[in-house]
């Protein structure tokens, strides 16, 4: 059964130990990231975000019990387990799905995940580009036509990250 925790970033790795102390051998954390090329002082910086903040899913067979879901409220680096997780399952495991279904190699999310609008706003999260806003013009299957200041120019969708503005 999988479960949405809310955690402590700063004492993550006490949180992960102290799981897996808990819980049995097999069970599974899924925490969806994506990759961001920054610039900063000429140098290319590459950053990892977890696009669901400070939550993570985890899964145990072990779940349903409460008295397991009792251990686990005292670990520490948690703060809270989301209530409500036993009757969302369907919901949680479409939308893992849809993550790794959209995974790169390296296990992060692409910017295609993401939803895009034509004749919306958007900032460039990554590239030459960073912090410029632009609007897309038209979507295709793999580019995109954006207009960025008076400059029409054509995207590709994999090679930038992009944020709605």
């Amino acid at each position: 059964m999988w479960t949405i925790i809310k955690f402590d970033k700063k004492n993550y790795n006490f949180f992960k130990t102290e799981l897996k102390n808990k819980l049995s051998c097999d069970y599974v954390l899924y925490c969806p990231k994506i990759l961001i090329h920054k610039y900063k002082n000429q140098k290319l910086i590459k950053k990892e975000y977890n696009i669901l903040g400070d939550y993570i899913f985890c899964y145990d067979k072990n779940l349903k019990n409460k008295e397991t879901l009792a251990k686990l409220k005292f670990i520490r680096g948690l703060k809270y387990i989301l209530s409500g997780f036993s009757t969302s399952q369907e919901e949680i495991v479409q939308f893992i799905k849809k993550c790794k279904e959209f995974e790169n190699s390296n296990g992060y999310i692409t910017q295609s995940f993401f939803s895009l609008q034509e004749n919306s706003r958007y900032k460039f999260a990554s590239g030459p580009f960073i912090n410029k806003i632009f609007q897309i013009i038209n979507i295709q299957q793999n580019k995109i036509k954006i207009l960025m200041g008076d400059l029409k120019t054509t995207i590709t969708k994999k090679e930038f990250l992009f944020n709605p503005a």
